[in-house]
This record gives C-alpha cells, structure tokens and sequence, in this order.
C-alpha cells in the first residue's frame, strides 16, 4: 500500500451493505405503504430482492429488520440535520418534529404493533444524548447516574407526548404546534427548577 491510498473494501462487504439497506429501504417503503408492521418476511426479502437467510443472519427476524430501518431512518435523515444547525434548540426539536411528521405513515404502525416497545426504547437511546446536554445545562453538574436518569425521564416523557401525537393527531399534523407544545413543557420544568412562576 503507497500512499494515501486506502486498501479497497472487499466487494462481498459492499455486497452485504448494499442488502441491508435495501432491506431497511424496502422495511420503510413497504410499511408506510401498508399501513402495518404485520407483513411476511417474505414480502421485504422479495421487494429488497435478497434472501430470507440474509434478513434472518443479519436482523434476527422481522422485527429487528423493522426497528433497524426505524433507527436508520432517523440517522440517515434526521441526526444530519441537526448536526449542521446551531445550539438553537427550538430549530432541533422543530426538525426532529417534523421528520417523525414527514415519516408518520411508517412510524404510526411501528408505534401501535408489536415491536413498538422495542423500538421506543431505541429511539430514547439514540435521543438520550440531548437530553442530557439540556439536563447538564438546567441542573449543572450532576453525578453520572443522576444525569442519566434525569435524561431518560425526559427523553421518554418528550418521546411519548410526540408518540401520542404521531398515532392519535388529525391530518395534517402541524410541527409548529407541537415544537411550541414541548417548548411550554421545557419551560415548565426550568421554571419549576429555578422557583418561577406557574407556565400557561
């Protein structure tokens, strides 16, 4: 090897990239189309044209591929965008908001079938690390398992009122609404925190 040249990825590795992600494409496409999580194995191998042993070695089984595609989703689409924005946290939680809007014919049915406990627990992981920026910022230094506990509580309350949103809203589905929603509830706890008044 010379230079700055990397060694090439082994083409059965793309190979097996490629298949995972057209399995989790395939995940999304299917059941924001349908409606349910309640599909056969076979009809995401058949549309992402890949084996059913390939799903089974690579997700476990039809849920694992479900809640995978789920956590893909908000990592291609979603973890981009806020990364680019500044400290504003009403610009992160408007386009956190809207990309579970955008995305609800998939992640209604992911949040009523049976991997939705599963899933929930992902995505409070995955959005757990704001959380405990938001909760170092109000409470200041806290021991470690004081902060995360604290995070996990608000990660969990914030994700089920957006949850309840995604299942039970009329269409359309305002974002602005809800941001606003989540800002009175934000400003609620560091007014309770630092002794203020009642929040309207």
């Amino acid at each position: 090897m010379s230079g700055n040249h990397m060694p090439e990825q082994p083409a059965v590795d793309r190979r097996v990239q490629r298949s995972r992600a057209a399995l989790m494409a395939a995940a999304v496409r299917l059941v924001s189309e349908r409606g349910t999580t309640a599909l056969p194995v076979a009809e995401f191998t058949e549309a992402a044209n890949v084996s059913r042993k390939l799903l089974y070695m690579h997700f476990g089984d039809r849920d694992g591929l479900l809640v995978a595609a789920a956590i893909d989703l908000v990592e291609r689409e979603l973890l981009p965008r806020t990364v680019e924005m500044d400290g504003d946290l009403r610009e992160h939680v408007l386009a956190t908001v809207r990309h579970f809007a955008e995305h609800r014919p998939f992640y209604r049915p992911m949040l009523t079938g049976p991997c939705a406990f599963a899933m929930t627990t992902k995505q409070n992981s995955l959005l757990g690390s704001l959380s405990r920026d938001t909760v170092r910022d109000v409470y200041g230094d806290l021991e470690q398992q004081t902060l995360n506990d604290l995070a996990l509580v608000i990660t969990s309350g914030v994700s089920a009122v957006v949850n309840d949103w995604l299942i039970n809203a009329d269409d359309p589905l305002d974002p602005d609404a809800m941001t606003d929603r989540l800002q009175r509830m934000a400003s609620a706890l560091i007014n309770s925190r630092s002794g203020g008044g009642r929040v309207r």
